[in-house]
């Protein structure tokens, strides 16, 4: 991984601030951070997360993933998880790219080199680890330097994300990326997932879910836990919650005020589940991460 340097050093010089840096690749975000940080919920879309320098955990349910410049994270559907910067200081921080993964792109390179040992209704973990490779850290170091190429970037880019699909397929990894791409069962997750990210202020059964997704209400949650380490109504919590968060910071209410447009129709009970979802009640939460720039490279 003799590469893994300049990767380091791309990033840090297209995210010279603290923060997540947009940049002029849609599918790439860049991560950075001069400190540690506090745990702290979010939540993860279908991606690839790619250390260069530093290290982070991410926990889901009781699992807790860490990942460094030798190791890879992947996330193939929306996942509430909590997630630290472990490893960061001024001098060597933390430095991460993050590939947003397309389903339909997904989806094309899987048909086009699907894994023959496939268990199609076997469900796995929808968030996994992996071992980064020097093809991979390359394939990204040429990637990030088209962000100094606009005249290659839309020629090439496709390409090179390509290639990084490719290394994940060929990989451990590549049975989370024939989960994503679909199936009989995963098409029925998603169709829980997707409408509980709707409707997730809404009362909802274990009944009315597994309607949604066309199982049986014991397969989806089996399905639904194996994938995302939670249970359907403790996904639903955990969407709740951080939606009241980010209510509480972008728009200055109250916790009752968030909490009843989240869903709760109880102020005890919205503050007894943020409290045991974050750690802390509301009003102390709120005020930590205001004091803090925490909550920007979680």
């Amino acid at each position: 991984m003799n590469r893994i340097t300049d990767l380091a050093a791309l990033i840090g010089r297209h995210a010279p601030e603290d923060g997540f840096q947009d940049t002029a690749l849609p599918s790439v975000t860049l991560i950075r951070s001069a400190a540690v940080t506090t745990p702290t919920p979010t939540v993860y879309a279908p991606s690839l997360c790619m250390v260069a320098q530093g290290a982070k955990e991410a926990q889901l349910g009781r699992s807790r993933f860490c990942y460094d410049p030798g190791s890879f994270l992947l996330a193939g559907v929306d996942l509430p998880v909590v997630g630290a910067v472990t490893q960061a200081s001024a001098d060597a921080p933390y430095l991460c790219l993050v590939l947003h993964l397309d389903a339909a792109r997904v989806a094309e390179m899987v048909a086009e080199h699907p894994i023959a040992d496939r268990q199609e209704d076997r469900p796995i973990p929808g968030l996994i680890l992996g071992e980064t490779t020097a093809e991979m850290i390359d394939a990204a170091c040429r990637l990030l330097a088209l962000l100094d190429a606009p005249e290659d970037r839309d020629a090439l880019a496709p390409l090179l994300e390509r290639e990084l699909l490719w290394r994940l397929l060929r990989s451990p990894a590549g049975q989370l990326l024939q989960q994503m791409a679909g199936g009989p069962q995963s098409d029925k997750l998603n169709r829980a997932l997707q409408w509980l990210r709707h409707h997730y202020a809404e009362p909802v059964s274990i009944d009315t879910l597994a309607e949604v997704a066309g199982m049986s209400p014991s397969a989806l949650h089996q399905h639904f836990r194996t994938v995302t380490g939670l249970s359907p109504l403790r996904y639903r919590t955990q969407l709740r919650v951080q939606e009241a968060r980010r209510l509480m910071i972008a728009r200055g209410l109250d916790a009752a005020t968030a909490g009843f447009q989240v869903g709760y129709g109880s102020p005890s009970q919205f503050s007894r589940e943020y409290a045991r979802t974050m750690g802390l009640p509301p009003s102390r939460d709120v005020e930590r991460l205001r004091a803090s720039t925490d909550h920007l490279v979680a």
